[in-house]
């Protein structure tokens, strides 16, 4: 279903509103760069800091932009069930492929509130999900067995899951519970490699966001079984991943495309401010590296 490269979309803003021509350009770019999924309203797209509404126009116009070319996945996830819920009405209603959940934070609920909560929304929305557990963020830990659990239950609508844990164990932990029909996602771009060596399917990305060839190929080349162009493509593009998360992310890879680029700018909402000096040159550093200036 989803696989390869795909982009977790920075948001561009301009004098603090969203810059939607910039929305629009980078969507035909990542699609003209070969990425296989776009996610706008991610961790990258700065979801905490973005109003509902803005939420729901960028769905709109990623869904309408992408035209069918490419699958969407939209960001819905909530730390208030009712609020995921009606995300994921409105990206079902707009014509999403997906929904991103991340899991509940700051509540921390236990793994029976995660069963409770992501049961919920599979009974009353029909749009598959992609779960997110990113535990650096959000404190709760989607445990093995509770996907195992959420996955057995609704099989076509928690359809996979977007792993930044960091524990490569549970690619195996996961298999041994659903078999490879489920979907893995790296959530770590320098774990990409490693990820899809042990089963996984592709990277939901930050460094597509400026690299989006470069990420393309090396997916397709790992998942293909081509050992030394994925390994010669990783090393290219390590540095990079590594840098672009030298300061509070989004502000490195938005500054990374600021200088690739030239049409998205490097603008962040509070409380997230620019990038340091010491980020920015580690980020021209890395970007010299992969050959991207």
């Amino acid at each position: 279903m989803f696989s390869g490269s795909i982009p977790a979309l920075v948001t561009p803003f301009r004098d603090g509103t969203i810059d939607e021509d910039a929305f629009r350009r980078l969507v035909e770019w990542q699609i003209a760069e070969g990425s296989s999924a776009l996610v706008p309203c991610g961790t990258t797209g700065e979801a905490p800091s973005i109003t509902s509404e803005e939420q729901h126009r960028l769905f709109e116009v990623c869904i309408a932009v992408a035209a069918g070319r490419v699958p969407v996945i939209a960001g819905c996830g909530s730390n208030d069930t009712q609020t995921a819920l009606w995300h994921m009405q409105v990206a079902r209603d707009l014509g999403a492929d997906a929904a991103l959940m991340v899991a509940p934070y700051y509540n921390r609920p236990s793994q029976a509130g995660l069963l409770a909560h992501f049961s919920y929304l599979a009974e009353r929305v029909e749009l598959p999900m992609v779960l997110y557990n990113v535990p650096g963020r959000t404190v709760t830990d989607i445990r093995p067995e509770t996907v195992v659990e959420l996955a057995r239950r609704f099989p076509e609508r928690i359809v996979g899951i977007k792993d930044a844990s960091g524990d490569m164990t549970r690619l195996t932990a996961h298999r041994i519970g659903l078999g490879g029909t489920f979907l893995q996602l790296c959530g770590n771009d320098d774990m990409a490699l490693q990820y899809n060596a042990g089963g996984g399917t592709g990277c939901i990305s930050v460094t597509a966001n400026v690299a989006p060839r470069l990420c393309a190929e090396f997916q397709a080349a790992s998942l293909a079984g081509d050992g030394a162009r994925a390994h010669r493509l990783n090393e290219q593009l390590f540095p990079l991943h590594q840098a672009l998360f030298t300061d509070a992310s989004p502000a490195p890879i938005k500054y990374a495309m600021q200088r690739v680029l030239g049409w998205i700018g490097e603008e962040v909402r509070l409380p997230l401010v620019a990038a340091s000096a010491s980020s920015r040159k580690a980020v021209d550093a890395a970007l010299e590296h992969a050959g991207l200036v």
